[in-house]
């Protein structure tokens, strides 16, 4: 049989892991930690094989095999890992392609995680870092030193939805030598691929959008076949190891990515214009809108502009506290790309984890919302937010 034609992502998130199986439409569970051999040189194919899917399952797994084939097709790699968790993918890429006396740039925003590695945990290994301001190529340009090893982006940018350029930054890095990761998982592959742009290595919490049901916890690293080798060796070390089940449902969750994405797309854009309406809303941050201020680099390197809008309520940390508070189809939780809406207080979120000073660095006032746009129907959605700030602010007049 020959290769189908996989034009279009809607084919490739059901064909791009076809297989010769036992005949079973949806895939099996391999829950199995090790797999048979039948003599000895088979078992020294497979133990000598990188990311054998039936050896043992924290070197490779038969569902890994499948996601990984959906998810490189989707970014357009050679290849890709998947790991137990989003953060389990960025510091182990992290740890494989730095070492002592390496020289890293970082954004001054990224997910908190991201920002802790790079402020804690890289120096304690003797690794530098220089973090900028993502908005600022010249800023890129005027970190690069002889040791810098790698430049981290994530774009749009955890909360702020600041966008990086891209291509400007690979330009600039690989003039220089120099890897360029990026943290895609704000965007989706559907919305964005940082690989059409020359980046190196593309990095996803797989737990958001790619899963879509707030059901597991996944990372995904597409890249090419070296740099693959070179961060499965670390990966096995480490042990970030993505469960069969998780994989199973991850993979359950890749058919319908690009449905959910394009109902997704719709529904925030729509309710982002709907809230800078709203005199009882500050301002709007959303990648789609005109207002935001890097509009048109989002539409040269984004399809979509994704779930993911901020926002700030007039008043301070109480009144936004009663607003999300009086939400009745958004759940107050963390996450995004799911298929129900989550909305956040991002400075309660992150008071745990940083303090006034660094928030106020990273952008993120006391009244500012994280709002991850789902797949309810739109005037619900609409009738929820006007509902939740009647509410908000009638408090105040009694």
């Amino acid at each position: 049989m020959s290769e189908p034609d996989m034009q279009h992502k809607e084919t490739v998130v059901i064909h791009a892991d076809d297989v010769e199986s036992d005949g079973a439409i949806n895939p099996p569970i391999y829950y199995s930690a090790t797999f048979q051999a039948k003599d000895a040189d088979e078992f020294a194919e497979m133990a000598g094989t990188s990311r054998h899917p039936k050896y043992y399952t924290r070197y490779g797994n038969p569902l890994h095999t499948r996601v990984s084939k959906i998810v490189a097709e989707l970014e357009g790699t050679e290849t890709a890992l998947v790991t137990g968790s989003g953060m389990g993918a960025i510091s182990t890429t992290l740890l494989a392609l730095v070492r002592a006396g390496d020289h890293v740039i970082a954004q001054t925003r990224h997910y908190m995680s991201t920002s802790k590695i790079m402020d804690e945990m890289l120096p304690r290994f003797g690794v530098e870092v220089t973090v900028v301001e993502q908005a600022d190529i010249q800023a890129f340009k005027d970190a690069i030193r002889p040791n810098t090893k790698l430049i981290m982006v994530e774009t749009p940018a955890n909360p702020t939805l600041v966008v990086t350029d891209l291509k400007a930054v690979v330009e600039l890095a690989h003039a220089n030598g120099i890897i360029v990761i990026a943290d895609n998982t704000f965007a989706s592959p559907i919305n964005q691929r940082p690989h059409d742009f020359g980046v190196d290595v593309v990095i996803h919490s797989a737990t958001k959008y790619l899963g879509g049901h707030h059901d597991l916890m996944a990372g995904v690293i597409c890249t090419n076949e070296l740099l693959a080798e070179q961060i499965w060796e670390t990966h096995i070390s480490i042990g970030a190891v993505l469960s069969p089940m998780d994989a199973w449902l991850l993979l359950r969750g890749l058919r319908t990515l690009p449905m959910r994405v394009e109902k997704i797309n719709q529904n925030a854009l729509a309710l982002a214009h709907f809230l800078e309406e709203q005199p009882q809303i500050e301002r709007v941050f959303y990648p789609g809108l005109p207002s935001h201020p890097q509009y048109e680099l989002a539409k040269k390197q984004m399809n979509g502009f994704g779930a993911v809008i901020a926002f700030a309520i007039k008043g301070g940390f109480a009144e936004t506290e009663r607003f999300i508070d009086a939400l009745a189809l958004s759940h107050n939780a963390v996450s995004l790309g799911g298929v129900d809406s989550l909305a956040v207080h991002t400075a309660a979120m992150w008071k745990g984890t940083m303090n006034e000073e660094q928030m106020k660095a990273a952008g993120i006032p006391p009244n500012f919302v994280r709002y991850s746009v789902g797949i309810e129907h739109i005037n619900d959605l609409k009738a929820d937010i006007l509902q939740a700030l009647k509410h908000t602010y009638e408090i105040d007049k009694v």
